[in-house]
């Protein structure tokens, strides 16, 4: 559990700030669960230049509670919890300031977004919290306001947490758990998933990812690993400390999302997908008499593939269909290998490149058909979904056939400025794998909307 915060003070000198006003959301990572905003009066005067910032004035803060009326309520709220804050040293600060005026130690973990941010989106022209969320198409109101600001640092370290494939502060979160030694039960775990799509993340004792797995329901899945009799599951079950999970609204980015964290976090039950999952390829190359032949071959990541297949079954079935869609020849393309002609010469169906008889020039001009029409190949797309919530959609980006990542919106400018879209997308790598993930949803698929760019 997480609890975002953001303070406004008197300005001042060093250490002898005092609080005007405060907002707290505690945030599961996922919703916003509980939060407290109140106006503080600090017993002091506020500095002229602060007043126009905020638009907090000395009248306003006459009748608003002191901090030691408000200090009970901030501590119930933060218990055992991470604190989060834009710039959380100066945040983190001036409440460990005000406490130690009451003569309590507070002590709490914390992550600053500012920092959290420099890793994980990095070259922004600026880090603050203002022109940092206008970048990435968050919506803010109360610039400079406890509340408003509290809030945008919500929507922005949410947008962080998706961006975090190493999941370095889901982690953290575990561990600080550990700490107080709470050993939940298999059902406890199970009773705080969601009974929705995306990707759950079983984690031992230390924090570290031992599984992870994507599903249109979690909670039905993580409980099949709980009560399955396999040798995986039994080992799962013994050494799970806590499941965390990320709501991704479609499959397609469940699926993304699984292929490339695995290959990531390496965890110790999910062996099968730590490599390519795709270990057989289509590739174009010219032969000796200069003909366009579309070829079957194991996958060489040095090499531009068409197209990438699970089984070098479900890979010549492809090629047979191409092969005879665009009326190529068999032998050509490897498919048959006859002393002479191809056997569908004799059926008329191939009109004798395997014998020379057609020119390179003519066949190649089919082959070279096929390989322009070939999928998504160099297009400019957007798939569009539904997103983790009736406000939210969900967008998947390929640049010149390059798939750039995926990204969640509630507003049409963050998807029609694409500038604003790169800047708010969760990069996922380009390879055969996401290549394959995504052309196989596409033909399965009936819910999509593509947007052309």
């Amino acid at each position: 559990m997480y609890t975002i915060l953001d303070i406004e003070t008197t300005g001042g000198q060093f250490n002898e700030e005092g609080i005007t006003e405060i907002a707290i959301y505690k945030f599961d990572g996922h919703e916003i669960v509980d939060q407290f905003i109140s106006l503080v009066n600090p017993e002091k005067p506020i500095q002229p230049f602060v007043v126009k910032l905020t638009g907090i004035n000395n009248a306003m803060l006459q009748s608003a509670p002191k901090f030691y009326e408000v200090a009970k309520r901030i501590i119930e709220i933060t218990q055992d919890t991470i604190l989060v804050a834009h710039n959380a040293q100066f945040d983190y600060r001036i409440l460990r300031t005000e406490f130690a005026r009451l003569g309590y130690d507070f002590e709490c973990h914390n992550i600053c977004t500012v920092e959290l941010a420099k890793k994980l989106i990095p070259e922004q022209p600026s880090y603050s919290l203002g022109k940092l969320v206008r970048a990435l198409g968050i919506p803010m109101a109360d610039r400079h306001r406890a509340s408003g600001d509290a809030l945008a640092t919500v929507k922005l370290f949410k947008m962080l947490l998706d961006k975090d494939l190493e999941k370095e502060v889901v982690k953290t979160f575990i561990k600080t758990e550990v700490e107080k030694k709470l050993a939940p039960k298999l059902l406890d775990i199970v009773s705080k998933l969601p009974s929705t799509t995306g990707i759950y993340y079983i984690h031992n004792e230390n924090g570290d990812i031992i599984y992870i797995g994507k599903s249109r329901n979690i909670k039905k899945r993580v409980n099949q690993h709980f009560t399955g009799s396999a040798r995986k599951e039994k080992k799962i079950q013994a050494e799970v400390f806590d499941v965390s999970y990320e709501e991704t609204g479609t499959e397609l980015i469940a699926l993304l999302k699984e292929s490339e964290e695995i290959k990531v976090n390496k965890p110790n039950y999910n062996r099968a997908l730590r490599k390519t999952i795709f270990p057989w390829s289509l590739y174009s190359k010219v032969n000796d008499n200069g003909y366009l032949a579309i070829v079957l071959e194991k996958s060489d990541m040095r090499k531009k593939e068409i197209a990438s297949f699970a089984t070098h079954q479900e890979a010549q079935n492809k090629l047979f269909q191409f092969t005879e869609k665009y009326n190529l020849c068999q032998k050509i393309n490897g498919l048959d290998n006859p002393k002479t002609n191809c056997f569908p010469y004799q059926l008329n169906q191939c009109n004798g490149a395997c014998i020379q008889k057609e020119t390179p020039e003519e066949y190649n001009l089919r082959a070279e058909d096929f390989l322009a029409n070939n999928e998504y190949q160099n297009q400019n797309m957007i798939i569009i979904e539904r997103g983790r919530n009736i406000q939210e959609k969900s967008a998947v980006v390929l640049e010149n056939g390059i798939l750039l990542g995926y990204a969640f919106y509630d507003l049409n400018y963050q998807i029609s400025n694409i500038e604003v879209l790169k800047n708010v997308i969760t990069p996922l790598p380009n390879n055969r794998d996401s290549k394959n993930i995504i052309l196989g949803y596409l033909k399965k698929s009936k819910y999509h909307k593509i947007v052309r760019f």
